[in-house]
């Protein structure tokens, strides 16, 4: 799997089991146990993303990527909408505003892969620069 892709996730669950430890120790453990929830519905969906565009492909052309692309995104929305529907109808108690505060958090995770990539990116061209 690609690095940038392995650290996004890796600091999505750390940043999820954080804000859940933060927000258990603060509002109590309904409210923990929702936003860890919150961030596992964020982070599960991805990673199923995530496999789809690094493994191998039929072939290497930019239609399979895309292809692969197109089969994530959906896998990752109805992922995101059984795992919803499921905590929605068989946890209790559930604190909702939680439960969203961790998928949401978890998922501005995600941008720093932006920053991960322009830092590799950097460091890349000052190697080879040098």
């Amino acid at each position: 799997m690609d690095l940038t892709i392995a650290r996004v996730l890796m600091w999505q669950l750390v940043v999820g089991a954080v804000l859940a430890a933060g927000v258990w120790g603060v509002l109590g453990g309904v409210a923990g146990y929702s936003a860890m929830l919150g961030s596992l519905i964020c982070v599960i969906p991805n990673s199923f993303l995530a496999l789809r565009l690094v493994v191998p492909r039929r072939g290497p052309g930019a239609q399979d990527l895309m292809r692969a692309a197109w089969i994530g995104e959906i896998g990752k929305l109805a992922l995101t909408v059984l795992f919803f529907t499921l905590v929605f109808t068989l946890v209790r108690p559930l604190s909702a505003a939680a439960l969203f505060a961790g998928f949401i958090v978890t998922q501005l995770v995600a941008f720093s892969g932006f920053l991960m990539r322009s830092e590799q990116e950097q460091e890349t061209d000052n190697s080879n620069g040098s």
